[in-house]
This record gives C-alpha cells, sequence and structure tokens, in this order.
C-alpha cells in the first residue's frame, strides 16, 4: 500500500475538528470510547455528576486535546433539560454525541420495585432521547464538516438486550430494547439532513455493572462457555466501533445497531 493510499484511509477516520458530548466516561467502555475520541483528533466535552472524577479528563488533556467536564445528573430530568443549552451558550459545536451512560438493577422480576425501573428508564432512555433530541437540533443546523462531509454523528449504546430479555433485569432490558427503536427513529428523520444515528450493542464486557455476573460463578461458567471469542469483552473493544461510527469512514451507516459481542449473537 502507498503513502498515499495509507493517507487516504487514515483521514476517513480522522476526527480533527471536531467536538464531542459523551456521557458515563469516567470509566469502562465510556472511557475507552472518549480517550479514542480523541486520539483520533476530537475534542470532548464530558457529562459527569460531579468534578471528583478527573482521570478521563487528564488522559484527553495527555494527548494535547481539549476536554471539559459538564456536571449533571442524568437521573434528573431538570439536569437533563439544561445541559445542552449550557454547553451551546458556551460557544461549543457539537458534531458527535455518545450516549453512553446507563444503570442496571436487579430485582426478580415479580418483586421489581417501581422506584427501579423508573429510574432505570430516566438514566437509560429518557436521557437519551433529550439529548439526541436537543443535540440532533443543533447539529441540523450546522453546516456539513469539510473532514466528515456530514452534519453529526450520534451513536448510542444499545445492549445484547435490545434484542434478548434477560433475566432479572426488566428495566434494563426494556430501556435498551427501546433504545434500539429510539435509533432508528431518530435516523429514519435525520440521515437525509446529514445527521446519522446508530447504536452500539455491547455483548458481556468485563465492567463494573457487570460485576454481579462476574461474581456467580455458575452463570459465569455458563456464558463464556457460549461465546464464540473464547473470552468476555474489555472495553478497549469498543474504541474502533466508536471511531469509525463518528468518521466519515461509516458516512453511509445509519439506523443500525452494531453489535460488539465476540460472535454471541451468532450462536
Amino acid at each position: 500500500m502507498t503513502s498515499t493510499t495509507t493517507s487516504v484511509v487514515q483521514n476517513m477516520f480522522s476526527l480533527e475538528g471536531h467536538t464531542a458530548l459523551i456521557t458515563g466516561a469516567t470509566r469502562g467502555i465510556g472511557q475507552a470510547v472518549a480517550i479514542a475520541l480523541a486520539e483520533a483528533g476530537a475534542d470532548i466535552l464530558l457529562v459527569q455528576r460531579d468534578e471528583t472524577s478527573t482521570t478521563t479528563l487528564n488522559a484527553i488533556r495527555s494527548l494535547g486535546r481539549q476536554a471539559t467536564i459538564y456536571k449533571a445528573d442524568l437521573s434528573s430530568p431538570t439536569d437533563v433539560a439544561s445541559l445542552v443549552p449550557r454547553i451551546l451558550s458556551d460557544g461549543h459545536t457539537i458534531r458527535i454525541l455518545i450516549n453512553c451512560a446507563g444503570i442496571q438493577r436487579r430485582h426478580p422480576s415479580h418483586l421489581f420495585p417501581d422506584a427501579d425501573f423508573a429510574e432505570v428508564m430516566q438514566v437509560n432512555l429518557n436521557t437519551v432521547f433529550t439529548l439526541c433530541r436537543d443535540v440532533g437540533a443543533h447539529m441540523l443546523g450546522l453546516d456539513p464538516h469539510p473532514v466528515t462531509c456530514r452534519k453529526g454523528s450520534v451513536i448510542n449504546f444499545a445492549s445484547l438486550l435490545t434484542f434478548q430479555g434477560g433475566l432479572t433485569v426488566p428495566a434494563y432490558a426494556a430501556s435498551k430494547g427501546a433504545v434500539g427503536q429510539l435509533t432508528k427513529s431518530f435516523a429514519n428523520e435525520w440521515t437525509s439532513q446529514g445527521v446519522t444515528v446508530n447504536a452500539i450493542a455491547p455483548g458481556y464486557i468485563e465492567t463494573e455493572m457487570n460485576e454481579a455476573l462476574l461474581r456467580d460463578e455458575e452463570r459465569l461458567k455458563s456464558i463464556s462457555a457460549r461465546i464464540p471469542a473464547g473470552r468476555w469483552g474489555s472495553p478497549e473493544d469498543f474504541k474502533g466501533t466508536a471511531v469509525y461510527l463518528a468518521s466519515k469512514a461509516s458516512g453511509y451507516v445509519s439506523g443500525h445497531v452494531l453489535v460488539v459481542d465476540g460472535g454471541w449473537m451468532g450462536r
């Protein structure tokens, strides 16, 4: 491959001149994705409950990219409603939105508390809707970016439970199923106007959210035996996927839920 060809391919994945807004980036998948976008050239706006965690912020700045924390409690509809107006009033132009924040509550379905169900739906679905709507409205008013040739890219985080029911997690399954459909709904309206909307559906990943499964020896053995890749995923497995969906390389991809699961759904 010639140097010219290499340059063309690399440019397809460049995020130079872009600013990305990302939730859920203090650890795990979200942190890996935020750093990957910065490595590809983007500046990052981090949505966090508070400013006590600066690991992601510092990692991005060490790459020579700009990073800013915006405080918001995603379980608060009031905080979520005021978030995008605050960011835009500071003069930011958002080209990439990553909705990665999510919570999990586990109870037998017949005992699942209303309060826990409502909390999961607020963080995992209502917040995703509000941020998609508000950032999307902003993106639709932009001119196409000269690097990506589109106005913006929205990437939501779905789940294997977008497609499956799971055990003792009816709220999580309901929220992630809805995220998949929400992604397609926005894509249907916005793709023709220059904004792509996709989702990433992680399989079984070694993160804090899955600690309960990782501690359950019987379920761990059962799940692990079914993964064709022979291992659980890691947050690093999402760096390339996120950069692809945010970059020019995926310009003809919209309304898609991209499963990253080591082959689980193929079984």
